[in-house]
This record gives structure tokens, sequence and C-alpha cells, in this order.
């Protein structure tokens, strides 16, 4: 079975691969562009994303210079942020300490942000042909089916086991037509749910076909109950010769939504009452001082999930008759409503913005 897998996984690969824009080059920019990307992102939306970096910063001086505020745009919508931050050390670091060029080696390439054992691996074999396997979800699912390897994917252990069996099924075959094959085979063909056993390569020698065990692989160690976070959103406007004005907030803190903006909050411990509550919360905060103002229509309740939080809002406009003072305006900016569409902001903000054509 060891012998002849690389063999039908590749030949599998020929005849039944997507055609996908990181796989008509071997830049290693852009295969590390494509691999940051795709990091907790479906392929069909990384598309266009990957498509749109590459157009605005086509090498990676030009993504070095960028501004966050420029990189977290292009950004929105991906989520996990971390990565646009990991994406601008790196770019940095490549363009000034390497003369632009990525390292072929898989050690030198995990020094830099960002850059795992997966994505270094990715880089030295689709770039420079090393021999390194790539194991992501999609390779764990295939080969622990195949093999019935029964260990949990997500502990050490289970990293370095499938590691090892994809390093040895490798064998002498190309490392980036091996990589790519296993890859694409775990996400067309061995899928999560309903995989197509009956017309497998593997249909005479997998071990959960055979023993009709396909929705118990890959096995996974049970992960910590998923946090809450509630949020009373005041969406603070104020209109100034005929043009309407918001109040943002960029998150500075070592916090979800790092380097995002958003609006003027109140964080509440337990699950979000009824909106005429909230706006006690946000006087006790100070965040109108003595104004007038006047309360529109509440938001129904929006709701974003992260890796291990759940994050739900309610959005409460607040019309004023004049700006805020300085004690309470701190570090908000005075944003024009049709400037909104520049800012970076979270995908619940977004969401809001679009939903009351704030913005278009």
């Amino acid at each position: 079975m060891n012998r002849d897998f690389g063999e039908k996984i590749t030949t599998w690969y020929v005849q039944n691969r997507r055609h996908l824009p990181w796989r008509n080059t071997q830049d290693p920019y852009k295969i590390w562009l494509s691999e940051i990307i795709l990091q907790q992102t479906r392929i069909n939306q990384g598309i266009t994303y990957y498509n749109r970096f590459v157009k605005t910063y086509p090498d990676i001086f030009l993504l070095a210079k960028a501004t966050t505020d420029e990189i977290y745009k292009h950004w929105q919508g991906l989520g996990y942020y971390n990565r646009a931050d990991n994406l601008m050390k790196t770019a940095k670091i490549v363009a000034g300490q390497h003369n632009g060029k990525f390292p072929e080696d898989f050690e030198m390439l995990k020094t830099f942000p960002g850059i795992g054992d997966y994505t270094a691996a990715a880089i030295a074999s689709l770039a420079f042909g090393k021999k390194h396997p790539v194991v992501d979800g999609n390779v764990y699912r295939a080969l622990s089916r195949v093999f019935g390897v029964g260990t949990p994917i997500n502990t050490a252990k289970g990293k370095k086991e499938f590691t090892a069996l994809a390093f040895r099924l490798m064998d002498n075959h190309i490392p980036a037509d091996f990589n790519q094959a296993l890859m694409e085979f775990g996400a067309l063909h061995c899928v999560p749910r309903h995989p197509d056993c009956e017309t497998c390569i593997f249909r005479n020698s997998c071990f959960a076909q055979s023993a009709h065990r396909q929705a118990e692989f890959p096995v996974k160690k049970q992960k910590a109950p998923v946090g809450q976070r509630y949020y009373y959103y005041f969406v603070i406007q104020v209109i100034d010769k005929g043009e309407t004005f918001f109040y943002l907030n960029k998150r500075t803190a070592r916090d979800i939504w790092r380097n995002l903006y958003d609006f003027p909050a109140v964080e509440s411990t337990s699950a979000l009452e009824e909106p005429p509550g909230s706006i006690a919360e946000a006087q006790k905060a100070n965040l109108f001082g003595k104004l007038s103002y006047t309360i529109g229509t509440s938001s129904p309740v929006y709701q974003q999930q992260l890796t291990h939080l759940k994050v739900s809002a309610w959005f409460i406009p607040v019309f004023l008759q004049e700006p805020l003072g300085d004690e309470q305006k701190k570090s908000l900016s005075l944003v024009q409503q049709k400037q909104l569409v520049n800012f970076p902001v979270p995908r619940l903000i977004a969401r809001y913005l679009q939903d009351e054509k704030i913005i278009k």
C-alpha cells in the first residue's frame, strides 16, 4: 500500500485537480501569500482576497510599504487579523533583511512571524521542491481513514505521527505534486461527510471503508467550551453643515479585533437585555457627557463566531445635536459617513453598516 500510494494519488490529481491561481506559479511570495490567506478560510472566498492582494501588491516590497489600515481594509471579512499582522511583519523582514527573497530552508522559514510547520513546508515544497510534507485538515482526514490512524490530530503526538507518515508516502515523488495531490484528494473526494467511497482509488485498501467507520476519522481531542462576550454598541452620530458624521473607536488593546475600528461600546458580563437598560450603562460610562441626544431604534442582536468565542452585540443609534466634548471624545475619531467604507472593521460591524445602508 505504501509503495503505490503516491503513484495513485498523483495520477488522481492530474485528472481531477482544480485550476487555482497560486498553482500556476513557483513564486515563493505568491505561495506564501496564498497560504496565509487560506488559513481558516475557504478556497472560494480566498481566491477573491488573493487576487486582490496580488493586484494591489504584486511584489513583497510594495506589501512591506503598506500601512496597517490599508492591509486591514484589504483583509476585512477574512477574520483572524493576527494573520494580517504577521503578513505585514514578515513582508518587512523579507523585504528589508533578505532583499525580497524568501529563504529555501525549512527551519529558516519558520523564524518568520506567522509561518509554522505547515506554511514553511508549503513554501519549501511548492516553491523550492524540498521534501517536506504539507499536513492540513484534508490530509489528516484522508490519511487517518485510509490507514486507520486513531491518534488525535489536534495533539503534538498526532501531528508528529501524520507528518512522518506523509513523509514516508512521499517517497521519490515530486514534493509539490504529492503535497497538492494529497490535499486536493481530501478536499474534493475524501470529504468530511458522505465521501464517495464506491469510486475511491483506495476503496479496496482503505481501513475506514472496510470497517464502515468513515465518520469516526479523523479523531480529535475534545476542545474547551466556547466563551461568550456581550456588547452594547452606541452608533453615535452628529450632523454638521448637512453632512452626517460618526464616532469610531480604534481597538488598540491586546484583545479581539486589535487595530480594527468599531463604535463606542459598553461590555456586559451577561446576556444582553433590552436596550433601555444599556442607556443607563452608557451614562455611567460618561459616553455622552451632558449633551442632549435622542435614541433611535435598536438593532436586533448581531453575532459573530470567533475561534473560541462567540460575540453578541446590540447596536443603538444615538443622535447628538453637537459634537462630543474632549472628555467624552478621548481617542475617538469623527468620520464622515461616506468615508466609513475606508476603515477596516470587524465583520459584525460591517454587517450592521450594510444592513442599515450606512455604507453601500
